[in-house]
């Protein structure tokens, strides 16, 4: 089987998977699985024993590692400096507040429940992306 097959055989499988783990989130808890939400679950210290969100969170991290294991993936190095990842860091930080939620959230969750808010949230992340992409590659000559 040709490379670029299995590359998109494992990429619906892991959007199957994620598609699956998000629903059933949302049919045994009740709640939506956007990470954000989930986060401020667990550094809540009332309820980060009380809610299934850490077990949710602990397989979103543990994943890639078991993924790399079985499929001994192509290893990327990410060359950027440090403060350029904490800044990007930062301004999600502060994007996820001000939209209300995180890409997950409005990508995953809100758009297969046919939110408004979402459907618009998701189009101005994308097009944002699309912007900056252009702008970095194509005006300020970078490459990436």
């Amino acid at each position: 089987m040709p490379a670029f097959i299995s590359d998109i055989m494992l990429a619906l499988l892991g959007g199957i998977l994620l598609g699956l783990s998000v629903v059933g989130y949302l049919f045994c808890n009740g709640r939506i699985a956007g990470v954000s939400g989930l986060i401020a679950q667990v550094f809540n210290p009332k309820s980060i024993f009380k809610t299934p969100a850490i077990w949710f969170l602990s397989g979103l991290l543990l994943t890639p590692f078991l993924y790399g294991f079985i499929f001994k993936p192509q290893i990327t190095l990410v060359t950027s400096s440090p403060m350029i990842l904490i800044l990007a860091g930062l301004l999600v930080g502060f994007g996820t507040s001000l939209g209300s939620g995180c890409t997950s959230g409005h990508g995953i969750c809100g758009i297969s429940r046919l939110s408004k808010r979402s459907i618009v949230a998701t189009s101005i992340f994308m097009l944002s992306g699309f912007i900056t992409v252009y702008v970095i590659r194509h005006v300020i000559g970078v490459e990436l």
